[in-house]
């Protein structure tokens, strides 16, 4: 549906789903100038850019779910020249006022670009850190899938006849793995067996033995060689974050991604404190002012690995322990002493990021 003709500055709001967009353009006095559907797919993105640019210049355009469902779009749209902005929800008022469907929800996507709240750069998701998160997100399966193979193979073989469980029972856990792994089982048809349950159960749980066994051997290669893979990556995009005191590659590769492939999305240290949650929010109302409270928000896995150089700095870092112990005198508690450590090794992290010249290396040279 279209409105007006091509003569607006027009800026843009796609509500994305699985298989189709749905788009909405404004001007910048907030008239709507039309809506239309478009297929999640290359031509219909080269298709919903034409028909915002038919409407007049594009002053930026705002995509909902650019991590999941609006990746492609938001990525299609970047490498076009355009000014995408990260949206996070339709606002919840005009939703309980007016109603929800695409066509609203699209447009409340572009007045939120058009009234600055939303102004968000997306994560590029096209370079190296891309790469690494989405091994991360592998190894991270496969770690489950070895650990729940794992408990089942415990499981069965604690329920095992006894000459198979004494013996297993009290290996360590790669021993054990091996041991079952040289399982020879009675070959043939289980079935063939009935008449002996003895005989029966034993083979049975040979093979339930052995086959878990082999499934985890599988696993444990797959996260091994995915754990090399996501080494040298982190090492060449960010090699002055992994040589940071208590910043191993898991911790950098968590970084990586939250910061994302665009760097320079985050545009100061005290942005990216607070996107890591360690930033203090002020909680001042009435006659109390100067509160502050702990930030509940941002990304909790950035928090979470602050959490982790942080202790580990307070155990084997000899500056950090002279900080903590002057502070201590001064009567800070312990939680107040890890809440400042962790602001001070947010800037640190950020002054230690790849820059944006340097954040997409070419993956020939990681590989």
């Amino acid at each position: 549906m279209t409105t007006t003709s091509a003569t607006a500055t027009v800026v843009g709001g796609v509500d994305t789903h699985k298989h189709t967009h749905y788009a909405a353009a404004i001007d910048v006095q907030g008239r709507l100038l039309g809506h239309q559907e478009f297929p999640a797919n290359d031509a219909g993105y080269h298709s919903l850019l034409a028909w915002l640019r038919s409407h007049g210049e594009i002053e930026a355009i705002g995509v909902e779910s650019t991590g999941s469902f609006g990746a492609t779009l938001t990525r299609a749209l970047t490498a076009t020249g355009e000014r995408v902005v990260e949206v996070n929800r339709p606002n919840r008022v005009a939703r309980r006022m007016d109603g929800k469907s695409d066509r609203l929800d699209a447009e409340q996507i572009a007045r939120a670009v058009l009234g600055h709240t939303a102004t968000a750069t997306p994560k590029a998701k096209s370079g190296i850190v891309e790469v690494i998160r989405t091994l991360r997100v592998t190894r991270t399966s496969a770690v489950k899938a070895r650990t729940q193979a794992f408990n089942t193979l415990w499981g069965v073989m604690i329920g095992a006849p006894s000459p198979l469980r004494d013996e297993l029972v009290v290996l360590t856990k790669k021993t054990l793995v091996n041991r079952c792994l040289g399982l020879r089982p009675e070959t043939g048809d289980l079935i063939t067996l009935a008449e002996d349950p003895d005989r029966l159960l034993m083979a049975g749980v040979k093979v339930s033995l052995r086959d878990l066994a082999r499934r985890w051997k599988a696993l444990d290669d797959e996260v091994k060689t995915l754990n090399q893979q996501i080494e040298k990556l982190v090492r060449s995009a960010a090699p002055e974050l992994v040589e940071l005191h208590g910043v191993g590659i898991e911790i950098a590769g968590q970084f990586l991604v939250t910061v994302g492939d665009n760097t320079d999305r985050i545009r100061s240290e005290a942005a990216f404190a607070k996107l890591c949650g360690v930033a203090p929010q002020p909680a001042s109302s009435g006659r109390t002012s100067g509160r502050h409270r702990l930030s509940r928000g941002g990304d909790r896995a950035a928090n979470s690995a602050l959490y982790i150089v942080t202790i580990v700095r307070m155990r084997h870092h000899q500056p950090t322990r002279d900080y903590v112990a002057r502070r201590t005198a001064e009567g800070l508690s312990k939680r107040e002493i890890i809440r400042c450590l962790k602001r001070y090794i947010a800037r640190e992290i950020y002054s230690n990021l790849p820059k944006p010249s340097a954040a997409r290396p070419d993956l020939a040279d990681a590989a």
